[in-house]
């Protein structure tokens, strides 16, 4: 069958918003990721301590967690919502200043709770991680930054800019912090002081947000009140709490982790437990490396799966849904691999070689980030959708669950007993959002794509596990990363996996 290549022309110039958001993000993302991996795995590793670093992965995880709670579900709220209110010339009817009251009013509240049960947290913490409890009131700004930040940030995806708001989040602070780890290093700065600017950084963040966003949809703080009849504020809140929960579950799974694991005393005598989440948060970005196509496309169906929500069109959002879980399971398969199969490499980029002790947990965690990734964008579908309320509590209870898988394995594996309940407890939460989707809408994203690309991905790992080691470490890297590479790309396009490859290469080789 031939291809008009005016058509494939016009095609290949005229990408969907979708698609062309989504390129830019991944680009952005990836660079954020590149520049984290080197301050991950060089800078941070050379420049602070093992406790230095679980000290400020701990007080991250923690302020997200609390800052989740203040923002009442906010940022859910707006994807959801905004399209309703979406008049540019009226300023949005002050959507955004409605939106700032609920995480003001949470700020307020959650923060006075936690500095009423401040003693309480401490006593938790003060006998395996004694450094955290120092620093301990720095959660207050530190969560307010969090909570305001990702506020603006669905804001700014809620009106289709989202490159600007990755390009702060995802590289400026990681550039910016490497800077101030190199100036801790050379003794400009004490560990006080370091402390502050680390927290100091979040809130320039916010900041940069704030100014960004005035200048590009100068939003209005002056509320329309009259707006706000079909969907009133009561309605709006209550779905933002129920989402809030939600919000903290799927947070809780993701940091729960680093939190259970800063109580508990290592098996390894000359560690202690800030050592370990050091470690173990080192191993953690080493593999969610995998889920970054993954939350840069996020950025981008949210707020589009919301609007065909709002149009009712269903077949539009069963090809969203079928075609990211295959081309995210397809990327994701090969960042596995190739994380995977040069993981002693890798670390042998480490001085360290407490670091190496976490190398179980790179392949535990990243196999079931790699699960997330198979069945692609289901969180957009279900959280924009009429179903909601169910998978918050079902989200609700898999907390419970990870927590307790937590208590059970850390004290008997340690740091791989953290990334197989987290992992487990992944597992459970996408099968639950698979089985929803499949039952009150009907859709499902596998096929028999799927199952080509298992074969492409266990293919591609046999092959690459019997790849000779060489000597220097970035040769070693460089050739198992090229042959992986190779023999990933020409089996996707032997099984026609991927039809547009097809249809692509002839055309550009026409216009050669």
């Amino acid at each position: 069958m031939s291809v008009n290549p005016l058509y494939l022309q016009y095609n290949y110039s005229h990408l969907g918003i979708i698609q062309r958001q989504g390129i830019r993000n991944s680009i952005i993302t990836y660079i954020g990721i590149a520049i984290g991996a080197v301050s991950l795995l060089i800078i941070q590793p050379r420049f602070l301590t093992k406790e230095e670093i679980g000290l400020t992965r701990l007080l991250f995880s923690f302020s997200t967690i609390l800052g989740n709670l203040m923002s009442l579900g906010v940022t859910a709220t707006i994807v959801r919502y905004f399209p309703y209110f979406r008049d540019r010339d009226r300023n949005h009817h002050g959507f955004f200043g409605f939106m700032l009251i609920f995480p003001f009013l949470g700020y307020v509240f959650f923060a006075s709770l936690l500095f009423l049960f401040k003693g309480y947290v401490i006593a938790k913490y003060v006998n395996q991680s004694k450094l955290f409890t120092e620093y301990f009131y720095y959660i207050f700004p530190f969560s307010f930054f969090l909570t305001f930040t990702s506020i603006l940030t669905a804001y700014s995806q809620s009106i289709f800019r989202t490159s600007v708001p990755a390009l702060i989040n995802d590289v400026l602070v990681r550039i910016v912090s490497i800077i101030l780890f190199t100036i801790y290093f050379i003794h400009w700065i004490d560990r006080d002081q370091f402390i502050m600017l680390f927290v100091a950084i979040y809130g320039t963040q916010f900041v940069v947000l704030i100014f960004y966003l005035f200048y590009e949809d100068s939003p209005s703080l002056k509320i329309d009140w009259d707006k706000y009849t079909e969907h009133t504020p009561k309605s709006m809140f209550v779905y933002g709490i129920i989402l809030s929960l939600g919000g903290l579950a799927a947070l809780g799974l993701k940091y729960l982790d680093v939190i259970v694991l800063g109580t508990y005393k290592p098996k390894e005598a000359a560690l202690n437990a800030l050592d370990i989440v050091g470690i173990y948060s080192i191993a953690a970005f080493v593999a969610t490396f995998i889920e970054a196509p993954i939350t840069a496309l996020d950025k981008i169906i949210g707020p589009k799966v919301a609007d065909s929500w709002k149009r009712n069109d269903i077949a539009d959002i069963r090809q969203i849904y079928y075609k990211s879980a295959k081309y995210l399971f397809l990327i994701g398969g090969l960042l596995f691999l190739l994380i995977n199969l040069n993981i002693d490499s890798l670390f042998m980029l480490i001085p360290d070689r407490d670091y190496s002790l976490a190398k179980g947990v790179v392949f535990i965690i990243s196999l079931g980030t790699l699960i997330n990734m198979a069945t692609g964008n289901n969180d957009a579908i279900l959280y924009t959708s009429s179903r909601y309320r169910i998978m918050i509590w079902l989200l609700m209870g898999l907390v419970v669950v990870a927590y307790i898988n937590y208590k059970i394995f850390i004290p008997l594996f340690g740091m791989e007993g953290a990334a197989f309940a987290t992992a487990l407890s992944a597992f459970l939460y996408n099968l639950v959002k698979y089985l929803l989707i499949w039952k009150y809408f009907g859709m499902q994203p596998f096929t028999f794509d799927t199952l080509k690309v298992i074969g492409v991905i266990l293919i591609t790992g046999v092959v690459g596990y019997y790849i000779p080691s060489v000597h220097n470490v970035f040769a070693d890297i460089a050739i198992h990363s090229s042959v992986i590479s190779v023999l990933f790309g020409a089996l996707v396009y032997i099984l026609k996996i991927v039809p547009e490859f097809h249809y692509l290469i002839p055309f550009l080789k026409d216009r050669k």
